[in-house]
């Protein structure tokens, strides 16, 4: 059963575990002051790093970097808790110089652990969140005050070269492609025009621009055949008027001028058919033929087509990396040093050697009622009235006439506190 039901009793367990008390007290005590000792300051700097919007709009002249801030710095970070990325800058920075013993695998963690990166979002323009950030803070915790701003700087640096590097590469890969294949297409379009001309000799197809002389020069021709056909008429008509009406010496002699004419007329006519014909041979295809040529045409207007558009986006990305190279796109700017911080974060060494010993005391009173708890007693009158109802007379204590040395006093005093009886 208990034995605290007031402040009497518990004055009362104080003294009779007063030895117990103080014993657990002082070595909580000293514990706590060796810790506190021995505990590792951390010291906490923070380096602000504030990200621009473009300095030209996106309508006058886009950038071809693509995706939201927000992602681009998670590639970032990413990058930078790299193992080799970490491993480099404690070497470039000296750090852990003091503990040599520590692997690289023990120091990648720890710096991990270290360096926090937090991200503000910006204000959103409307009801969509478009992952745009304004404000990027890289916070620094190491044992130094000079360290950790160190790191702080450091890694913000990392950053801001790490976010033009990878824009500018962007950028660069973005313009190499189109020109590449712009180069491309245009290679694959003189191989066409080739091809076409390759097969217009083997198969005696004319150029475009020819079949149009030539259907020009066909039409000039049947204009010519037309006009001798009507010179022919008109000197034939002079013959027949002039055998029906003039005397015959002269008929005759107009018909023999009319079949020295006639005879020229029809070998010009026979010249003119015979360049007519061959013309038009030249311009009848063969099915298979015409259907190649068809084929040949639409794939070339689809390369012209695409390669006109590559053309346009190969603009577009030269613009683009001029843009970056001229650090005109978003832009990451330190509004804020990383600070040499004065004090260090949490609890100092006092703090924590005044908390240990208050949870120590605290610890001791606990022990002394447990050990009470352990040995139930009526340990006074007032306790024995209260549980039995009866009215003590006499309280005897034990005594131990032996000589025990100091330790075991104080041992055995606890115990003849705890196990004296109440004899009515």
């Amino acid at each position: 059963m208990g034995s605290i039901y007031s402040l009497a009793d518990f004055l009362d367990m104080i003294r009779r575990r007063f030895w117990v008390i103080v014993a657990i007290s002082v070595l909580g005590g000293l514990a706590s002051l060796w810790y506190a000792i021995n505990q590792t300051q951390t010291y906490s700097s923070s380096e602000v790093i504030q990200i621009s919007r473009p300095k030209i709009a996106g309508e006058l002249a886009k950038s071809t970097v693509d995706g939201s801030s927000a992602r681009r710095m998670q590639l970032i970070q990413q990058r930078l808790m790299a193992r080799g990325t970490i491993l480099e800058v404690v070497e470039q920075l000296g750090l852990f110089a003091d503990r040599p013993d520590l692997l690289g695998s023990q120091i990648v963690p720890i710096m991990r652990n270290s360096i926090t990166i937090d991200g503000t979002a910006a204000a959103r323009e409307g009801y969509t969140d478009d992952g745009s950030m304004s404000v990027l803070t890289i916070t620094a915790r190491m044992p130094s005050p000079e360290e950790a701003q160190a790191v702080a700087r450091e890694f913000s640096r990392r950053t801001i070269e790490l976010s033009v590097a990878t824009r500018i590469d962007q950028a660069r890969e973005t313009l190499m492609f189109f020109t590449e294949k712009e180069a491309a297409l245009a290679k694959e379009i003189a191989a066409l025009e080739e091809e076409i001309a390759n097969f217009r000799h083997d198969n005696a197809v004319t150029l475009p621009g020819a079949i149009q002389m030539r259907g020009s020069e066909i039409t000039a021709i049947n204009e010519s055949l037309l006009g001798l056909a009507r010179e022919e008429i008109e000197l034939r008509s002079l013959a027949e008027e002039a055998a029906a009406t003039q005397r015959e010496a002269y008929a005759r002699r107009v018909r023999e001028e009319y079949d020295a004419q006639r005879e020229a007329l029809a070998a010009q006519r026979q010249l003119l058919e015979d360049r007519r014909d061959a013309l038009e041979a030249s311009l009848e295809l063969t099915p298979d033929v015409d259907r190649q040529l068809s084929s040949y045409e639409r794939k070339m207007d689809q390369m012209q087509t695409e390669l006109q558009m590559i053309i346009a986006r190969r603009a577009d990305a030269e613009v683009g990396f001029r843009l970056e190279t001229a650090r005109q796109g978003e832009r990451l700017t330190v509004i804020e040093p990383a600070p040499l911080p004065d004090y260090a974060v949490g609890s100092g060494r006092k703090s924590t050697a005044i908390k240990g010993g208050m949870i120590s005391v605290a610890l001791a009173i606990i022990a002394a009622f447990l050990l009470d708890l352990k040995t139930p007693a009526l340990r006074s009158s007032a306790q024995m009235n209260r549980e039995t109802g009866l009215i003590p007379v006499v309280t005897i204590p034990v005594l131990d006439t032996r000589r025990p040395g100091l330790l075991r006093r104080m041992l055995r005093r606890d115990k003849a506190a705890g196990t004296g009886s109440a004899r009515a």
